[in-house]
């Protein structure tokens, strides 16, 4: 136990949270993700900070971009292949990758490797975002305390998540 006072924090003594909001129809292999919410546990209120952990053979989230929020990405420990338009390449500790708000650029992290990879997300908290997952017939609409998965006809998919943070983050 760290002797650590606000505004300092050690990542390691927060609180782990694991998988996703996806509706059980889509659950997938970014259920075994491990985050811990550095930006909560800092009372950040314009971005939010994730510590997070991809096990072996886990997923960030499913190809997505989004319409308002700008994403950022720091690697920490291990590999791990970056998915988007362009396709793949594999990221280092000291490597990172940034996708506008706006750019209609899937992408995810995968780690095909056989340990952990350790890594910073970075976005901005806006309170009304649509996330788009262009290979699957999926959207989330995001406004303020409510978060609404449907197909693209506009159709929902499971339940509302009120009150979900961040969105697939």
């Amino acid at each position: 136990m760290s002797n650590l006072k606000l505004p300092a924090i050690d990542p390691i003594e927060l609180e782990e949270h694991t998988g996703t909001f996806y509706p059980d129809a889509v659950k997938g292999p970014a259920e075994a993700r491990i985050k811990r919410r550095l930006g909560d546990a800092l009372g950040l209120s314009h971005f939010g900070v994730n510590y997070t952990i991809l096990p072996p053979g886990s997923w960030s989230a499913f190809r997505h971009w989004h319409q308002n929020e700008d994403e950022f990405v720091y690697i920490l420990k291990g590999e791990v292949t970056l998915v988007s338009d362009d396709g793949e390449q594999i990221l280092g500790p000291g490597m990172a990758a940034g996708f506008p708000a706006g750019k209609a650029d899937g992408h995810q992290l995968i780690n095909h490797g056989s340990k952990d990879v350790v890594l910073l997300e970075v976005g901005n908290r806006t309170p009304d975002d649509v996330v788009s997952y262009p290979d699957m017939d999926l959207k989330l609409t995001k406004k303020p305390g409510d978060h609404q998965y449907t197909d693209r006809q506009g159709n929902p998919i499971g339940d509302k998540v009120a009150g979900a943070p961040g969105s697939d983050k």
